[in-house]
């Protein structure tokens, strides 16, 4: 492609200034692309370049090594279509209405920066999964795709059930051959991967993995370290090597053909992998993501490696700042995010900024599964290390009532054992730690305590510590104008749940009706009512509870 100079912030508008025999301002360089690679579910841990090894990732890990490789990137909400609302917005989620939520109809009044993007001068397209799942729409009730144009035409024999048929790369090669104008591109790279289900033990079978590869260390101590699981980590794993050889073949081609140096690419995923206490939660392993970015004509040094706290929501305005396009020209609803130019114009690795110290987190409703499609409300404040969670409504099932699935975990291996451990004393914990009720107040060091399993909230110790990071989190989310804090939190629980199939499931499957659950397995359903561990555990707590008083 021929690249075209761009005057100052704005082609469209400067040309428009000459016509009328207004000044020009001096000639900028040439606008980037941009190829955003977003995997579906993975833990930042789980990439070669933050030290695993029993995961292939020699295509992430150069864009790491030629570029940066950022060790604290956070999404604000743990789940599929919030995260991407995030990340299309700038916005957190508690600023999004109903796009807070999954499945939701995406508000007219918020336009994505690849809307922006499209109307000033960029070429414009995806593959795979895009923003979802949920409905959006235009004003006229036309249908609206938040990423402008979709190439899904081209499919390939997938190595395993549980992965699509979408050749994402292919579909790349013709999305960059419809750029008859030689525009400057965007292109997000949704890959299905490694979203469940697994076809299980593809990993070792077709993945040619072992189970020796996992040491029990490197399983999360919140699950049993048993075969079955280390099984279904190894079928997560190939799935994410698909992902990662798909990438692969996009930089050959960009590199065939002379765009590779002014292409910036972006690689991460939407939320943590889709295991038991971490998709859909709003702890260490569900919220820190995987982030490396490469582009040599933009990007000072190769090989850093950045400290700087940073969030989904800082990626549309340096995606809009490196186009040369203003906020205010953007056409978007007012960004809360911060554009990333400092860190990627600066030579040197650790922390660039130190007032990127933090970022804050949270979720509303998720899946559905609890009465009248209720959610489970939190908000956090990840800081210097710390992590405080608020759970606003601790009545309820975080991840889903028992009796209804625990829908918002995905069913697999990991979970059916997990949730096997309920009826032995010995294995109890590990039911509790993945699916049992939690205190209003969470408190966490993650470098010492990285599973979030030791609360401080309740140590005198931290008392001081806990009460200001309550405040600050609480300041800043009324500051953004966040319902919840504001005391109308519930606004959320009324909106809709657009997918048919499964709005009022709690309510529908308790009357006896057939609803779909596709994404969890019949298995998961359980009456803990009936089960003497847990009733014993109960009565343990209540004589805890008369002790304390």
């Amino acid at each position: 492609m021929n690249r075209i100079n761009f005057l100052s912030l704005g082609f469209v508008a400067l040309f428009f200034a000459s016509c009328q025999n207004q000044p020009q301002e001096e000639e900028v360089a040439d606008r980037p692309n941009i190829l955003f690679a977003i995997m579906d579910d993975v833990t930042y841990l789980h990439m070669g370049a933050y030290g695993c090894d029993w995961v292939n990732t020699p295509n992430f890990d150069r864009i790491a090594k030629e570029g940066i490789l950022f060790m604290n990137a956070y999404t604000p909400n743990a789940k599929c279509a919030p995260s991407r609302a995030n990340i299309l917005t700038g916005r957190n989620s508690w600023q999004l209405e109903e796009a807070a939520n999954h499945w939701p109809q995406f508000p007219v009044k918020f336009k994505s920066f690849a809307e922006s993007l499209d109307e000033n001068g960029y070429h414009v397209g995806y593959t795979g999964k895009g923003w979802a799942p949920g409905k959006a729409a235009n004003e006229d009730g036309s249908p609206r795709d938040l990423l402008v144009n979709k190439y899904g035409e081209f499919t390939l024999d997938p190595p395993t059930t549980g992965i699509a048929n979408t050749d994402y790369a292919e579909n790349f090669k013709a999305f960059l051959s419809d750029n008859s104008t030689d525009d400057p591109f965007f292109f997000w790279f949704g890959s299905w991967e490694p979203h469940r289900g697994y076809e299980y033990g593809s990993g070792i079978r077709v993945g040619v993995k072992s189970l020796e590869q996992i040491a029990n260390d490197q399983v999360f101590e919140f699950w049993p370290k048993v075969d079955s699981v280390k099984t279904d980590l190894l079928d997560y794993a190939y799935e994410i090597e698909h992902f990662d050889l798909q990438l692969g073949k996009m930089l050959d081609h960009l590199d065939s053909i002379g765009e590779l140096e002014n292409t910036l690419i972006v690689v991460t995923a939407d939320n943590g992998m889709p295991f038991p206490r971490v998709k859909g939660q709003e702890y260490e392993y569900s919220n820190h993501l995987p982030l490396a970015m490469r582009w040599p004509k933009g990007i000072s040094g190769e090989n850093r490696k950045v400290e700087d706290y940073v969030s989904f929501i800082d990626f549309a305005p340096t995606f809009l700042e490196l186009a040369g396009v203003k906020e205010a020209d953007s056409g978007m609803d007012s960004i809360t995010g911060l554009s990333l130019t400092d860190i990627l114009f600066s030579k040197n690795s650790g922390v660039i900024n130190s007032s990127r110290d933090q970022v804050l987190i949270g979720k509303e409703r998720h899946d559905v599964g609890r009465p009248d499609d209720q959610g489970y409300p939190i908000r956090g404040l990840v800081k210097n290390g710390m992590l405080y969670l608020y759970n606003f409504e601790p009545e309820r099932w975080p991840a889903g009532n028992p009796e209804t699935g625990y829908l918002n975990t995905d069913g697999g291996a990991t979970k059916t054992v997990v949730l096997n451990s309920i009826y032995k004393p010995e294995t109890f914990q590990l039911w509790e730690w993945n699916f049992g009720k939690r205190p209003q107040e969470e408190l966490y060091n993650i470098p010492e305590d990285p599973n979030c399993l030791v609360n401080l909230a309740e140590d005198s110790s931290f008392e001081v510590l806990k009460n200001e990071m309550k405040t600050e989190l609480l300041e800043k989310l009324k500051a953004q104008g966040d319902p919840r804090a504001l005391g109308n939190g519930d606004i959320f629980d009324r909106y809709p749940y657009v997918d048919p199939k499964s709005v009022d499931f709690y309510n529908r499957y308790m009357k006896g009706e057939d609803v779909s659950f596709g994404w969890v397995n019949a298995s998961d359903f359980q009456d803990v009512s009936k089960i003497p561990s847990y009733q014993q555990m109960l009565k343990e707590n209540r004589d805890q509870e008369i002790i304390k008083k």
